[in-house]
């Protein structure tokens, strides 16, 4: 069941809790735990992410990285082999190639990443069932739709220059895919703790 706090509280406060949660926990794969941050596109997640990683030296894993136009459903299989599996085995770098998500888009750098006893995971469905052994906490970032889309929608209008009625209907489209999937596999449902990410602060959510 999820954990729900009634008071509003700022992210270090959040951070503190999550480190509290945590602490406890067993490593989840070979030494280190994995946080899962999940929600749907344009939720916030990346930016809670990027705030927890820095407060508790974790690095980021993306599923952006790996679910790119060329595969766009399976790209939790590469995930768990490039990623859980050589953890689990006592790697201690990663190396992963990003993902493409548009045409015409150039390769990006490898990303070579240290492994640390702590590591977060982002992305949507970064709580699926599939990475759930590898997991010790699950969180999902819970925010309107309309936010999520007009968030979505500017950050890759600046990103490929495209128009905004089209971007609005590509993300429209991505939305109903996310509710699709979270209708079989509800993130959200078995998150140990929901945030709101209309806040900046991303209050923790005591009630829908």
């Amino acid at each position: 069941m999820p954990t729900f706090l009634s008071e509003q509280l700022g992210l270090l406060s959040v951070t503190n809790f999550i480190i509290c949660k945590t602490s406890y926990k067993h490593s989840s794969c070979g030494e280190t735990v994995f946080i899962a941050i999940d929600g749907h596109g344009g939720s916030g997640k990346s930016t809670f992410a990027k705030k927890l990683g820095i407060l508790l030296d974790a690095p980021i894993i993306e599923t952006d990285d790996f679910a790119g136009i060329e595969n766009p459903k399976n790209w939790y299989i590469p995930l768990i082999a490039k990623v859980f599996q050589p953890i689990a085995k006592g790697a201690k770098t990663l190396q992963i190639q990003p993902a493409i998500w548009w045409d015409g888009e150039q390769a990006k750098p490898v990303k070579n990443i240290n492994v640390k006893p702590i590591m977060i995971l982002e992305g949507v469905a970064s709580c699926r069932k599939e990475f759930e052994p590898y997991l010790a906490y699950k969180i999902f970032v819970d925010t309107k739709a309309e936010v999520c889309i007009a968030r979505g929608v500017k950050r890759d209008q600046d990103f490929t220059g495209k128009d905004p009625l089209e971007l609005r209907a590509i993300w429209e489209n991505w939305r109903q895919e996310e509710l699709d999937f979270y209708a079989v596999d509800d993130s959200k449902a078995k998150a140990d703790l929901i945030l709101d990410g209309t806040h900046k602060d991303f209050i923790c959510k005591s009630d829908y």
